[in-house]
């Protein structure tokens, strides 16, 4: 129950007192108009003589009152705009059910006509769904981030399902609106049916795919995008797959790399067996095998000068053989950090971690190093001295150190005091 000083319970209030809805709410937020239908129930259950005429000690004539002789008995007066608002959250559903006839005609109040189509009382529900079922489907379109949060109640799939058909069957320019659209669920169903209806070209496809920050949209846009490509072409690899593998996100990245195959450029998948992601560089090592060449050389010549490409010691890991370790184990002693801590993250990959090579590194000034570090000793909590440790938890220690030795001991069972 919403407390008096709740924003929801406000704007029922400041309806009740007459105000207009566009003033009592902001009237583009969907969460404002699902919370006013909650806020009205609030305001009925602790002002109750404002809703119902027998708790009017004074006999005046109520909201309820006055809405139930225009609305549902003599209609010889047409309701505002605020009452038929609080009429279609009205806690009692004949309320509700008599206010959605005059809404009808009322574009400022479609939202909560929406809400009702996944009311509680199946006469209200269907009533209100007849009234959406008309509405043009342009308006429909401009309550869509109401609709997709009203489709996740238990009776709201019937709004969702005429939004979405709407979006199927009407101008490509109402469902292109949407793609821009700041409420995620929108953004993500606009974009399903733009790629449904192949209504944008790859070279956009990608771009949208390389720049949105959804990741829902990024592998929508990435796979139809890479779909829609023909093995060659220079044009098409400059507009779809070049945004792809600039992309920031790595499962964007990962597209555009597999899509090298398809566009037979396996070739160009080599810098990429060093990109920082891992299913980045699994990528890259498919597409190369896929034309003929095995990844394990090209990481170990890497290897042996990897100060530019740091994760080839974590890449040789990753795909190479147990005698690859003591090519790695060489690189826990490199002046670059990353290339020490892509040396532990690859001795892990190899299973070819050993204590005494590794425990050296919890004091090394790089936190990405302790972390690998740390990660790599987890196993093996139990075999390093706790001495040493406790030894790294006094207060000129750097915290990156102090949080590797508190990890190691809990998890050897230890309190974690100096």
């Amino acid at each position: 129950m919403l407390t008096r000083g709740g924003e929801p319970y406000e704007a029922a209030r400041r309806l009740a007192a007459g105000t207009a809805p566009d003033q009592a709410l902001d009237v583009t937020d969907p969460d404002s108009w699902i919370g006013l239908d909650t806020g009205v129930r609030a305001l009925a259950w602790q002002r109750p003589e404002l809703f119902h005429s027998n708790a009017s000690p004074s006999g005046r004539r109520t909201i309820w009152a006055r809405l139930a002789s225009t609305i549902t008995v003599t209609r010889s007066r047409t309701p505002g705009d605020a009452e038929l608002a609080l009429a279609l959250c009205h806690p009692d559903g004949h309320v509700r059910e008599a206010a959605l006839d005059p809404a009808e005609k009322r574009p400022a109040l479609l939202p909560l006509v929406v809400i009702r189509c996944a009311d509680w009382a199946g006469p209200v529900r269907e009533r209100a769904r007849a009234l959406l079922a008309g509405t043009p489907p342009h308006r429909l379109a401009a309550q869509s981030a109401l609709v997709l949060r009203i489709g996740r109640r238990s009776r709201g799939g019937f709004a969702q399902d005429l939004l979405t058909g709407a979006l199927r069957t009407g101008p490509a320019a109402q469902t292109e609106a949407l793609l821009d659209s700041g409420d995620r669920a929108t953004a993500r169903l606009a974009h399903r049916v733009a790629v449904e209806r192949r209504l944008l070209p790859a070279s956009r496809l990608a771009r949208t795919a390389a720049r949105h920050r959804d990741v829902v949209v990024q592998d929508l846009c990435a796979e139809a995008a890479v779909a829609a490509l023909r093995e060659g072409g220079d044009d098409e690899f400059t507009e779809v797959v070049v945004p792809l593998l600039g992309s920031r996100y790595s499962r964007v990245r990962s597209a555009g790399v597999t899509a090298l195959r398809r566009t037979g450029r396996h070739a160009d998948a080599e810098p990429y067996l060093t990109d920082r992601s891992a299913v980045v560089r699994a990528c890259a090592r498919w597409v190369l095998r896929q034309g003929g060449t095995d990844p394990a050389p090209l990481y170990r010549a890497l290897c042996a000068d990897p100060a530019d490409r740091p994760a080839a010691a974590v890449g040789l890991g990753e795909c190479g053989v147990r005698e690859d370790a003591d090519l790695v184990r060489t690189l826990l002693a490199h002046p670059d950090p990353m290339v020490r801590a892509c040396a532990v993250a690859g001795l892990r990959a190899l299973d070819a971690v050993r204590l005494d090579d590794v425990r050296p590194l919890l004091h090394d000034p790089s936190a990405a190093v302790v972390r690998q570090a740390t990660v790599a000793l987890l196993p093996w909590a139990d075999s390093v001295p706790r001495e040493r440790l406790r030894a790294l938890l006094t207060e000129d220690r750097p915290r990156h150190q102090r949080v590797a030795a508190i990890r190691l001991l809990r998890a050897a069972g230890a309190h974690a005091q100096p």
